[in-house]
């Protein structure tokens, strides 16, 4: 049996760091949202054993894949040691690949999502909601928003979730600068003397503001890690300053980066906003996408 599965990216509307943590990891204060750019999964039970494969180059194929990965833990953590992927339990997952791997959009703890929400499916739910964000977690600390399947305030390492009503719908224009950033490096990079984050953090009026039946986050987008991501990879900031160029407008980094978004209310606007940076990156390696909130 085959089943098809849409894997949605994410983006990080605003990321304040509010502290580093004992175990090196730090706490974030972020709006997390999913958008309608998307791998396909493709899942065949029935199989022996766990395989992966992907049409992109730069996504292993093996068992450091993220998916594999969550397919492996969902199994060893199974209460019924009778389910063996081995004896004609496993599946063999196939991803066509659109999200730019590397880019702060989340799209390898997407996929693990999709894999372990599909696997609980398969077997009768054998995990709760709660159990399975636990899962994920072990996996990634974007994986538990994929699981949780709504816009949400994230804090904690990212796995904390509220969720927020309704978000004021927006297009994206999002681009892939063309090279991946390495997450460990930007948070070491990061000098906190110039976050913004005590001003907005503290402010309890955000939050109020995020739980109103409809938020609108215009201007709300902001991102710790932009500074110690551009000084690390210049072709960061340099693509947004050619962005905000063409497009007039502000633009922002999501996650570690290094994929950047600018938001347009009227989808007319955007559309024309991606088609301009498509015909002025075109063969440079730069990638753009039209893209748009998924609400749930």
């Amino acid at each position: 049996m085959k089943e098809k599965i849409l894997s949605h990216a994410k983006i990080n509307v605003f990321l304040y760091v509010t502290s580093k943590r004992e175990d090196g990891f730090h706490n974030l204060y972020s709006l997390m949202t999913r958008i309608s750019l998307c791998d396909d999964i493709i899942v065949e039970h029935g199989r022996n054993g766990i395989s992966i494969s992907c049409d992109h180059p730069d996504v292993p194929e093996d068992e450091s894949n993220l998916a594999y990965k969550a397919a492996d833990l969902f199994y060893t953590s199974l209460p019924e040691p009778d389910i063996n992927p081995d004896r004609g339990n496993g599946i063999a997952v196939t991803i066509v690949k659109r999200i730019p791997p590397g880019g702060g959009l989340g799209g390898g703890s997407s996929n693990a999502a999709c894999v372990l929400a599909c696997l609980n499916r398969k077997f009768n739910y054998p995990f709760s909601d709660q159990d399975l964000m636990r899962l994920g977690l072990k996996l990634g600390a974007d994986v538990p928003f994929f699981l949780f399947g709504s816009p949400a305030i994230a804090t904690g390492v990212g796995e904390k979730l509220e969720k927020i009503p309704c978000l004021k719908p927006y297009f994206l224009v999002l681009c892939d600068p063309g090279i991946s950033a390495c997450t460990a490096d930007v948070y070491k990079n990061m000098d906190y003397r110039l976050t913004l984050t005590p001003k907005y953090y503290k402010n309890t009026g955000l939050n109020v503001l995020l739980r109103e039946q409809e938020t609108d986050v215009k201007n709300l987008a902001h991102n710790d890690l932009e500074e110690s991501a551009c000084s690390l990879y210049p072709e960061i900031g340099q693509t947004k300053e050619q962005m905000e160029r063409a497009l007039g407008r502000k633009v922002f980094m999501t996650g570690s980066g290094a994929s950047l978004f600018a938001l347009f209310a009227d989808r007319s606007n955007a559309v024309r906003g991606f088609e301009k940076l498509a015909e002025k990156w075109e063969g440079t390696g730069k990638n753009v996408f039209l893209s748009s909130f998924e609400q749930e």
